[in-house]
């Protein structure tokens, strides 16, 4: 098999045996989310089991490209029953970028199947195909950085960064990749993350605190090996292809990069993210990528963080200091050493802040906490913040259960939902994008486990009309062209799936536009690994014609890759699948349509948007059409409308062949996808239509 080791890890923590499946059982799920989410499924009887459950069974899976010259597929899938959702404790998925991708296939293995929990802290080391339990009582209460270095000597003794040293198949100047958990996740967390090297986290879901449930401080793995490709020749054309059409020009960023879009409106160059700290040095990337988006300080803060990773708290140290300082660097920083989600702590400081202000937290308060509240912006308030949360100490222990659970033991959760304050939109998910206005990303969110986090039609949907209207820039790309260009690819070919209109949202062609994402996203971006940012999708502002790489890139790389020919249609189809599977999980753990809602707020509280340019209003510009003319138009300020998103839902669920009045699945959908073994496990369990 093209792209595969032929093994896969097989590691119970409880009973210390260790032991391998074949990959090729498996051949049809490929890698990444799609391996992942099938051996979950085949191992796990009881999939209703809690997140701290022994039995909650963990699949870390290399995506399907990784390991190759296919650009930017260097990502890792982590599946299993998380633990920061909520009311409900979903199966879900999480992904990680940097180098651990290619390193688990290097060492033999397509994945890593992670079960039981040890009796005491203990990690993992993987050295081309040889598996060792190493106990980590030393190890434990260390932070992720700290976690690292000690592997890392263990593993290759007195062997420098760049220095040879010997496996027992082969030679080789690379370390180990680590995967760890800070304190966070050892205090189980339901924010913890699972870091790696600095800057890359399985962030989302609460994995880090599942870790440490399970006594596993860390995975570490090292490989000498290699994965095989069809044609080699063919996939370096294809790569050289996609990187001069659809990338980033490092010589001439201005030229077939999209990233100069970003460059033009958020500052600095195009290749060191959305970092705005000083002194930049040269940027990193995952293993692979053409991009290196990641960049590296001289002080060292932040190193390796982009977007909110980087940013969460730049707007309290610019309020409490008038510019952006290293405090916002050092924010970043201690957050990934302490092992704690930063997307949480983006939307959690507006809305601790706000009960400060409203006088129900702080010092002497309903909600008593010696946390200087006044002293945001500073190192001081974050260092608290972070401290108390990672070790649970004073109101830490509550916000380490997630700000919706926290909220509930405040007594606040009804009152904090129905006002909007607690902006937690999707299963308790701090709010990323608003589904008010971008209606898809809320609700393909809803319909899933968790924030979907996919930004395939956000860039040209949103972020280059949102940008470019508010400074008087007339966006590239006409509204009408990309609702054309999208709208022109298969399976629905319906260009009223970018039409963010409030007659639109609830039609037919907003579950087509959900459908679709779910289904790309899942095949292209989570099984097979291409990362969101180092290409542009569907619009290329700055590449030939203004097209993206969609939907003809992804094609000649699968095929240079794997030697076979697949179909536009036939990719989507398999995403199709997959998701069913997901589907199929979700509903054995007892989900049912009536918990397929958003928080009270989303009905009855308007969006306001965001201010791009000083001194314009509020604004959240998407492709409308109105009167049969298209446009970019602000959709803010707008709320759902509930009975609306009910009959949303029922169209949604009859495009999947799903059973309206349940959303359950029905039998001839599964069968035809392939899927007997589901619609067996769901009739069994009196939860198949």
């Amino acid at each position: 098999m093209y792209l595969c080791t032929g093994k896969v890890l097989r590691v119970n923590l409880t009973t210390k045996k260790i032991s391998t499946l074949n990959t090729s059982d498996y051949k049809e799920w490929l890698g990444g989310h799609g391996l992942a989410v099938a051996l979950f499924f085949d191992l796990v009887k009881d999939k209703s089991v809690g997140a701290f459950d022994p039995g909650n069974t963990l699949i870390i899976a290399p995506s399907y490209f990784s390991g190759s010259l296919v650009p930017a597929a260097c990502r890792t899938e982590m599946v299993g029953i998380q633990a920061q959702s909520y009311p409900y404790e979903w199966f879900t998925r999480t992904n990680v970028g940097g180098r651990f991708a290619n390193m688990c296939k290097y060492a033999g293995f397509d994945a890593i199947v992670l079960e039981g929990a040890a009796e005491k802290p203990t990690w993992i080391n993987i050295v081309d195909g040889d598996v060792e339990l190493i106990d980590a009582t030393n190890l434990w209460g260390l932070d992720t950085v700290d976690t690292q270095k000690v592997i890392f000597k263990n593993v290759i003794g007195s062997a420098g960064y760049g220095k040879w040293h010997t496996t027992k198949k082969g030679e080789t100047i690379q370390r180990p990749s680590v995967l760890t958990i800070g304190p966070a996740g050892e205090n189980r967390s339901r924010l913890g993350a699972v870091m790696t090297d600095m800057g890359n986290a399985f962030g989302q879901g609460g994995f880090g605190g599942v870790w440490g449930s399970k006594n596993l401080k860390a995975i570490s793995v090292l490989g000498t090996g290699s994965v095989e490709v069809a044609n080699p020749d063919e996939l370096m054309k294809v790569r050289i292809w996609a990187e001069k059409n659809y990338g980033a020009n490092v010589d001439n960023p201005k030229v077939n990069a999209w990233q100069e879009f970003i460059t033009s409106h958020f500052g600095g160059h195009p290749n060191r993210g959305w970092a705005p700290f000083d002194n930049q040095r040269r940027a990193s990337g995952c293993t692979g990528c053409h991009l290196n988006c990641k960049p590296r300080t001289s002080s060292g803060y932040g190193n390796e963080s982009i977007c909110v990773d980087a940013l969460y708290y730049q707007n309290w140290d610019l309020a409490k200091h008038g510019k952006i300082t290293e405090i916002t660097g050092y924010a970043a920083d201690l957050a990934q050493r302490l092992g704690i989600n930063s997307f949480e702590l983006h939307t959690e400081l507006a809305y601790l802040k706000t009960l400060y202000d409203k006088g129900v937290l702080g010092r002497g308060k309903k909600i008593d906490t010696d946390i200087p509240f006044d002293k945001m912006g500073e190192v001081e308030f974050i260092q608290q913040l972070l401290t108390q949360v990672a070790f649970r100490k004073g109101i830490g222990d509550d916000i380490a259960e997630g700000i919706p659970r926290a909220a509930e033991r405040w007594g606040r959760y009804k009152e904090d939902t129905e006002s909007g304050i607690m902006a937690a939109m999707f299963w308790g998910y701090p709010v990323h994008y608003d589904t008010r206005a971008e209606v898809y990303w809320g609700y393909a969110s809803i319909v899933g486990g968790r924030d979907i986090n996919c930004h395939d039609f956000n860039v040209p949907a949103y972020w280059m009309p949102s940008l470019d209207i508010p400074a008087k820039k007339t966006p590239i790309v006409p509204a009408e062209q990309v609702a054309k260009w999208i709208g022109e690819m298969p399976p629905f070919y319906d260009p009223e799936m970018m039409n963010f209109a409030t007659d639109n949202i609830y039609s037919v062609h907003m579950a087509r536009t959900t459908a679709w994402l779910l289904r790309y996203s899942t095949f292209w971006k989570q099984t097979c690994g291409l990362c969101d940012n180092a290409f542009a999708d569907f619009i290329n502002p700055y590449g030939p014609n203004s097209r993206g790489l969609t939907p003809e890139g992804e094609l000649k790389l699968f095929k240079a890759a794997t030697g076979k020919k697949i179909s536009f249609e036939e990719s989507l189809e398999m995403g199709r699948k997959m998701h069913n599977l997901n589907k199929a999980i979700w509903t054995l753990q007892g989900r049912h349509r009536d918990m397929e809602v958003f928080p009270d707020y989303v009905f009855s509280v308007d969006t306001e948007g965001t201010s791009y340019v000083p001194g314009e209003p509020p604004s959240y510009y998407m492709p409308t059409k109105e009167n049969g003319a298209w446009d970019y138009r602000n959709v803010v300020p707008r709320h759902l409308d509930k009975k609306k998103f009910e009959e949303w839902k029922t169209s949604y669920y009859e495009l999947e062949g799903w059973d309206p009045k349940t959303g359950w699945q029905k039998e001839k959908v599964l069968k035809d996808l392939g899927l007997d073994k589901a619609a067996s496990e769901l009739k069994a369990k009196g939860k198949l239509k």
